[in-house]
Parts: structure tokens; C-alpha cells; sequence
């Protein structure tokens, strides 16, 4: 799947740059004078592009669920309307989740440290759209490989997440592999823990 990416907005800016500090630093240890003065903007201009530091949390977890499963729609529509198979379409899955894994690692701390600080309302949605991203998965994972159970398939589904989202801790010590190496790396990982979940009896 070919995307296009567009300057990003004065407000993608924000985003990218409160997620980074938050990761860094934590939700509390950063100031929203520290956020407008990574964009080139005072504290207070960013109260026209956001309410506060919340809104900024919120847009930046409920955004990225959103969009993974967005994208992994997408990605099943083209492979339906193209006549891809489902083995090929579990690997274009498996790429755009890994794609996300190594181009938006401040998000996936985010997500692990701060999502408790959402409005119920705001976290409830998150959940709701990882559910549907992991169903997604689920109903592919099913197709390629058939002998697996539904619920056998949606752990295994959760423990690729796992494995494919671990990448924030990877960065230390000693040098890391280009990240064509680790994306290649980490695709052969997720298919060997679907292989090996398909091929050990559990399902």
C-alpha cells in the first residue's frame, strides 16, 4: 500500500512534539510553555490549536488507534478488492503495524504510562478501537491459518502486538541494525510466533 505524506500541519506539530516530550519526561514534567517552544510558538498560542495538555493526550491516544486501525481497514479492502491472499495480506498487516512500531515510539510509551489519565470517555474509546484492530487481525490470522481457535488466535494476536510494540526499549546498549534489518527482523519474528502457535496444538 502507497501512502503520501503532506507537510505536517502547525498542529501535527504540536502533537509530535508534546508526544515526544511526554514520553521523555512524563505527562506532569512538561509545560505547555516547553511544547510551544518546540514548534517555534509561544505557551499560550497553543491554547488555539488545543484546550490544554489533556486534549493534547487525548487527540494523541485516541489518534493513533484510530488510525492503526484505519490503516489496517484499508490495507484489508485493497488485498478483498484486489484478490490478495490472505497469507499476503496478514504480512501487509504486519507491516504497517511495524511501520507504526519504529516511526512513532513515543506514542507507544505514551500509551503505556498515560492512558489511565484520559477521561473515561476518551479511554473507553481507545479500548473500543484496539478491539476492532485486534478483530481485524484476529479474522486474517484465522483465514492463513485455519486450525487456530479464535481465542487461540486473538492471544497470539495480543503477543505479536507485544513483541512489535517492545520497540522503545531496543535502543540500548550497543548498536541497533538499520531499520530495514529491524523491520525485516521483526516481520519474520511476528509470522514465527503465528507459525509456531499454529503448529503446536493449542488451537
Amino acid at each position: 500500500m502507497s501512502t503520501t505524506s503532506a507537510a505536517p500541519t502547525r498542529r501535527e506539530q504540536i502533537l509530535k512534539e508534546a508526544a515526544r516530550l511526554f514520553a521523555e519526561r512524563g505527562f506532569h514534567g512538561v509545560g505547555v510553555d516547553e511544547i510551544g517552544a518546540a514548534v517555534g510558538i509561544s505557551g499560550p498560542g497553543l491554547y488555539r490549536h488545543f484546550a490544554g495538555k489533556d486534549a493534547m493526550l487525548a487527540e494523541l491516544l485516541v489518534g493513533i488507534s484510530g488510525r492503526l486501525l484505519t490503516g489496517g481497514k484499508l490495507r484489508a479492502t485493497e488485498a478483498r478488492d484486489g484478490g490478495v491472499v490472505a497469507d499476503e495480506l496478514l504480512d501487509s498487516l504486519i507491516e504497517g503495524h511495524i511501520d507504526f512500531a519504529l516511526d512513532d515510539r513515543p506514542l507507544i510509551t505514551l500509551h503505556d504510562r498515560e492512558l489511565d489519565r484520559l477521561r473515561d470517555s476518551d479511554r473507553k474509546l481507545v479500548r473500543q478501537l484496539q478491539r476492532q484492530y485486534v478483530e481485524l487481525w484476529v479474522e486474517v490470522v484465522r483465514e492463513v491459518y485455519p486450525q487456530l481457535t479464535e481465542a487461540v488466535a486473538r492471544a497470539t494476536v495480543h503477543a505479536v502486538f507485544g513483541l512489535l510494540n517492545s520497540t522503545p526499549h531496543l535502543s540500548r546498549p550497543g548498536p541497533l541494525p538499520g531499520r530495514g534489518a529491524m523491520a525485516g527482523l521483526l516481520h519474520r519474528l511476528a509470522r514465527g510466533a503465528f507459525a509456531a502457535a499454529a503448529s503446536d496444538g493449542v488451537g
